[in-house]
């Protein structure tokens, strides 16, 4: 074993690359895995900073709140302060924080991991988590789900200590209240987890954990209160939607639960089934409730039984179920008898903590179409814009146009937004997905600018 300075140094070395790689790659690839990573974040801190955007309908009936939003908005001022004014450079600006979040959260993993099988295999444990593709994918993204897992895994950790338990309950009262401020969903999670400090009997615990929590709320009933008239009113509002009334599976659709049976199986580490087996080993010699095992394990239930489904809601389990089995391999890993075994194991376990990226969630990232249209409205001479084959919920909104300029989206060259694009001449920059409707374009005086991936870039006079 190193001793403690140069093992620190390699630990904060391997955090902090880790925590900044998601982040990179967000800023690199641009585009979006959801519309909500643009429309409930990105598009509502623009309009906040600049006073103009696109609203999404959430935000005109207060079924969002604006904690994440506004936190965003004030770095954007800071951004236009320092005359930040390139989308990729302001998009950079917001990722400071989730780099930040990020690293906490591989701290955490670290800790959590080290109580259970010593520093060396801890880190191997670190690289399972920071390495698992979702995390890659996710983790950068300005979703509710991607800010939401990294405040779980925080208050995991927390809640997993023995001592000083006013600081553990403190801590994890706080990042489980910050869990459910930035995604309402995650409340199933919260409930589990005050339900499991009941169950172990560790009532300093939880009392400290219920009165950080309590904070947290008030301040977001506080926070609703100023922004919508009424305390808690986003909260009421989003059970309502999705819980209550069934609005969110009319309006967005109803699936069995078998939905969730691929995605769940594929984005899953292969490792991940051998740890079942070692958790069951474990279990025998000293029983033990795993915590994230448990909140993942109820979330997905919970996630079944609710009408309307999406991938992406999958998120914070997948990190908690991987939370809860990356220690148990890197374990066993740590404990092979041949060094050339320990180096083996260690390398299989990440690679193949990667290929999970791959195959969730299955969603078309239209990198190259923001990065499109960054292209497409750099220069003071862009007076307006079309987007081609793109909906408005497809788009980058003015997050990534960056300037207050008309602009429409249409599907086909028949449709009415592209025939008033043509007779506007204020609509002088056009991208188009796979050549669609690019005859017509050039017939109108549009010429090819510049080809980004699928994407075609052209301008007018």
């Amino acid at each position: 074993m190193p001793s403690p300075g140069p093992w620190r140094g390699v630990l904060m070395a391997v955090v902090g690359g880790l925590a900044l790689l998601p982040a990179l790659l967000a800023v690199a690839q641009l585009g979006r895995i959801h519309p909500d990573e643009v429309y409930q974040l990105l598009e509502p801190a623009w309009f906040r900073a600049h006073g103009y955007g696109v609203m999404a309908w959430e935000w005109r009936v207060g079924l969002r709140n604006w904690a994440a939003p506004g936190v965003a908005s004030w770095l954007l001022r800071l951004a236009d302060a320092l005359g930040l004014t390139h989308p990729l450079a302001y998009r950079a600006v917001l990722a400071v924080p989730q780099v930040l979040l990020q690293g906490w959260m591989l701290w955490a993993t670290y800790r959590f991991a080290e109580r259970r099988v010593g520093p060396g295999p801890a880190l191997l444990a670190v690289l399972g988590v920071g390495l698992y593709g979702p995390v890659l994918v996710f983790a950068g993204r300005t979703l509710g789900e991607s800010l939401s897992a990294a405040f779980l895994v925080v208050a995991m950790e927390a809640l997993d200590r023995q001592e000083a338990p006013v600081r553990a309950g403190l801590l994890g009262g706080c990042t489980l209240g910050l869990a459910v401020v930035v995604r309402y969903g995650s409340a199933v999670m919260v409930l589990v987890a005050l339900a499991w400090l009941v169950g172990a009997r560790r009532w300093k615990v939880l009392l400290f954990t219920c009165l950080a929590g309590l904070g947290v709320a008030l301040a977001l009933g506080a926070l609703d209160w100023v922004t919508w008239g009424k305390p808690f009113h986003s909260l009421l509002a989003y059970v309502d939607f999705n819980v209550l009334s069934g609005q969110a599976a009319r309006q967005f659709g109803a699936s069995p639960p078998s939905f969730y049976a691929l995605p769940l199986l594929t984005a899953l580490p292969p490792w991940f089934w051998g740890a079942l087996p070692l958790g069951w080993l474990s279990w025998r010699r000293r029983p033990a409730v795993s915590l994230p095992g448990l909140c993942a394990a109820v979330y997905f239930t919970a996630l079944c039984a609710t009408a309307h489904k999406e991938e992406r809601f999958l998120y914070p389990g997948l990190v908690l179920l991987v939370l809860a089995a990356a220690p148990q391999v890197a374990g066993f890993v740590g404990r092979l008898g041949a060094e050339r075994g320990r180096k083996l194991g260690s390398l299989l376990l990440v690679a193949t903590t990667l290929l999970a990226g791959v195959l969730y969630p299955r969603e078309d990232l239209k990198g190259d179409q923001f990065r499109a249209i960054v292209a497409a409205t750099r220069g003071d001479d862009v007076r307006g814009l079309l987007i081609v084959n793109e909906g408005l919920w497809g788009s980058g909104g003015f997050f990534y146009i960056g300037k207050n300029i008309p602009w429409m989206t249409c599907d086909r060259p028949r449709d009415a937004n592209f025939q008033a694009a043509m007779r506007d001449g204020r609509i002088n920059r056009a991208v188009t997905f796979e050549g669609r409707a690019l005859e017509e374009l050039q017939a109108a005086g549009f010429r090819v600018v510049t080809q980004v991936g699928r994407e075609t870039v052209l301008a007018r006079k």
